[in-house]
């Protein structure tokens, strides 16, 4: 029996669909895709340019797109055989059953199963994007209406703002306009970079695909993610969260430099390559700051024991006239750290 009109309308419909893909995909693939950024007539993920990524690519391209091909032809399949076999000229007395136990009890489980089957492989990854290694450097990103503020606080470079390159320069630079800022992030290549995620009035989103980036920039929340570039490199993203009037004008572009030319960046900044202390930020720095305690508070019992005082205890101000401290000084305070050993 030959196929009906619908069947018939249905097959040419999808086959004229894949030689359109085709059709459209196929200076793409003669040309390549580009490195961080968008191809045009590009199908398919950015191409990876950081451990992330090629875990994401491996998810999509390994896991996801067998899955999602399997359904679709499978639901094509059935649709076909339907058409064909149950429409009115086939099929002219139709069937009086509404439901069948078997059948609803499979497409109850097998869609369970592909899910667990899925979550597996999605957990792992989602563990990865937060299993962060230590941190090389750490660089804060603020969103604002309508551009990103960066600081180095490694480094000490205090927050400078990046905003989308004019139309012009951007055509006089060769970069693609409305991806490329005028004050892009500076990352050394190999490094494991953390990056700080808020906002300043309104929900964003820090997003840069080749390097499978994408958090929101929420006001009074500090979310943090991180990237390892592979190779250097111009890469660009966008906010992803609309924010605004402007939100399409929020490029992220970061230029991954081999970490002669960051030192280079980072001077030429004013910032110094060597990170100031922080309080307790290490083992070495909470001993030293034990030590220097310990030393303080053997000073103030020498020093009390000298004017009289009892141990534990600064001395008491002799340049009071009236009994009062003098001028520019505190009052006497025990040292309760100190106080123990005093005991």
């Amino acid at each position: 029996m030959g196929m009906g009109t619908r069947a018939r309308a249905i097959v040419g419909g999808g086959l004229a669909a894949l030689g359109l893909a085709v059709f459209t995909a196929a200076p793409a693939w003669a040309a390549g895709d580009l490195v961080g950024q968008p191809t045009p007539g590009g199908l398919g993920l950015q191409p990876a340019a950081s451990p992330l990524k090629v875990e994401a690519h491996h998810f999509h391209d390994f896991i996801l797109m067998p899955i999602i091909t399997a359904i679709c032809l499978l639901v094509l399949g059935l649709l076909i055989w339907i058409v064909i076999r149950y429409n009115k000229k086939s099929n002219p007395t139709p069937a009086r059953w509404s439901h069948n136990t078997l059948i609803e009890i499979v497409w109850t489980v097998v869609p369970v199963v592909i899910l667990v089957f899925i979550s597996l492989f999605s957990f792992r990854l989602l563990f990865a994007y937060h299993d962060m290694p230590t941190p090389d450097l750490t660089v804060k990103a603020t969103g604002n209406q309508w551009n990103w503020a960066y600081e180095y606080p490694d480094q000490g470079i205090a927050e400078y703002i990046s905003n989308m390159l004019p139309e012009d320069e951007a055509r006089a630079q060769n970069v693609p306009y409305r991806l490329a800022a005028d004050e892009p992030i500076v990352v050394p290549v190999g490094k494991t970079v953390r990056v700080l995620v808020t906002a300043a009035d309104v929900i964003h989103a820090f997003a840069l695909p080749a390097f499978g980036l994408k958090v929101d920039a929420v006001p009074g929340r500090v979310n943090e993610t991180w990237f390892r570039a592979d190779r250097t490199g111009v890469f660009y993203g966008q906010c992803s969260e609309l924010c605004g009037v402007d939100h399409a004008f929020m490029p992220i572009q970061i230029n991954v430099v081999t970490q002669a030319e960051f030192e280079a960046w980072v001077a030429s900044r004013g910032g110094s390559m060597t990170p100031a202390a922080a309080p307790g930020g290490t083992a070495a720095q909470a001993a030293a700051g034990t030590q220097g305690e310990g030393a303080r508070n053997i000073a103030s019992d020498a020093a009390g024991a000298a004017a009289g005082a009892p141990s534990g205890q600064p001395p008491a101000d002799t340049g009071a006239v009236d009994g009062s401290p003098s001028a520019g000084s505190a009052p006497a305070v025990p040292d309760t750290a100190a106080a123990p050993s005093a005991q």
